[in-house]
């Protein structure tokens, strides 16, 4: 589990519920197209996925962020993430002949 502490203001939940939703609007518009097909297959009712996605946005940015917690440094013991040392061409044993 993750030691790090999550917000949660009523902003950070709204917009946490966008996965879900999105997944959940995606098997309606599904659902719709296999049982009525005709005027409600997918491909005429896609913008309701996009829909959805803005009226949750809008509520995300409309909501009061009192008790928000911005993230932090990650706690003091934790290994930090490993670095990739800088690439160099490779060398090959002929590479300085024929100029």
């Amino acid at each position: 589990m993750s030691a790090q502490i999550r917000c949660r203001c009523q902003s950070c939940t709204v917009r946490g519920m966008m996965g879900p939703a999105i997944l959940i609007t995606l098997g309606i518009l599904f659902l719709l197209s296999q049982v009525r097909g005709g005027h409600f297959d997918f491909t005429n009712t896609w913008p309701v996925l996009l829909v959805v996605i803005g009226v949750l946005l809008l509520a995300s940015s409309m909501a009061p962020r009192e008790g928000h917690v911005e993230p932090g440094p990650p706690p003091i013991g934790t290994p930090a993430p490993p670095t990739i040392p800088p690439s160099t061409p490779p060398q090959t044993p002929y590479s300085s002949q024929g100029q």
